[in-house]
């Protein structure tokens, strides 16, 4: 059985700073990345002026919307948004346990990408804990469709991805990306991969009240018949690459890394949850694989002798 990170948690070695803007609000935002102890997973503290703050996990139940982005909420009206690309990072990274302390209700976009997140951790550097990590194995295949688009989950060894979109335009056209999802892999294939919307859309999102921080350097334009970036794509099919690193996002919300395959076609942030509902809704479909506390690695992907437990219960 093949893991793609090790075989112990992780933290950060040290905290990061990281300011910018919401690409939805508009707003400025700061966020602040601490190191977390093990089993603690990833969560948002709110903060507010007066040093009290909100706690949101990182888990599919705190999905608010899942409309352009995805939203986390305390169901007591606290909630933060955009919270993929950050997501995406970590998990991409193996980094189990952080806390994320943000004084506005939106992640900052960045340049669009995760890589601005992933070169913050790298730079901070990632420490083992004495604890074994968990992964969330998949059994048997879950299905989840919402009108032409499907996903799915299904048995498979390692975190398998195979994400295919399709929009009416040449620009786009057809486009599909299979991989196992490495660090390395995310680092090189993902992770530069950016947020995309198009011009016609634009007047209807901002009078929603949606992409008021969208700008083109954090975002690919498409036109009628081009884009609009002076820089072009960083990638032929930046697109779909982008679908992934969204999609390794929303996924980190089943709480553990999964060991299993990800297969949609015309997906988004709501079919990503609706999979990982669709999962956990079944208890013969997953059980929790914990890792021996003694094992080879090299350069953070590695072979696993897992011992399995019903997690269907407990999700602590």
């Amino acid at each position: 059985m093949v893991g793609f990170i090790g075989a112990r948690q992780t933290t950060l070695a040290t905290d990061i700073e990281l300011t910018g803007t919401g690409v939805h609000s508009g707003a400025p935002a700061s966020i602040l990345i601490s190191p977390s102890e093990a089993d603690s997973g990833i969560r948002f503290l709110l903060v507010n002026g007066n040093g009290n703050g909100t706690v949101i996990p990182a888990d599919y139940r705190s999905v608010a919307n899942s409309v352009l982005c995805t939203v986390l909420s305390d169901g007591n009206g606290c909630a933060v948004a955009t919270v993929e690309h950050l997501l995406a990072a970590l998990h991409g990274l193996g980094v189990d346990n952080a806390l994320i302390e943000i004084d506005n209700g939106e992640v900052p976009i960045m340049d669009g990408s995760a890589m601005p997140f992933v070169d913050a951790v790298d730079e901070a550097g990632i420490c083992e804990l004495d604890r074994p990590r968990r992964f969330i194995k998949v059994l048997k295949t879950v299905r989840a469709e919402d009108g032409q688009s499907w996903g799915e989950l299904s048995p498979h060894d390692g975190f398998h991805l195979d994400v295919e979109i399709e929009f009416d335009t040449p620009l786009i056209g057809r486009q599909r990306l299979q991989l196992d999802l490495t660090p390395n892999k995310f680092r090189r294939e993902i992770a530069r991969a950016r947020t995309f919307g198009f011009m016609r859309d634009v007047e209807g999102l901002w009078a929603a009240g949606l992409a008021l921080g969208a700008s083109l350097d954090n975002t690919v334009a498409i036109g009628d018949d081009e884009v609009v970036n002076q820089e072009g794509t960083r990638f032929p099919d930046e697109f779909v690459r982008h679908k992934v690193l969204d999609a390794v996002g929303d996924l980190a919300l089943a709480g553990a890394p999964l060991l299993g395959a990800f297969h949609s076609r015309r997906g988004g942030h709501r079919l990503n949850c609706l999979v990982l509902e669709a999962l956990f809704q079944d208890a013969e479909a997953w059980a929790l694989i914990e890792a021996p506390r003694t094992v080879g690695v090299d350069h953070g992907e590695l072979s696993l002798g897992l011992a399995t437990a019903n997690y269907a219960a407990d999700r602590t």
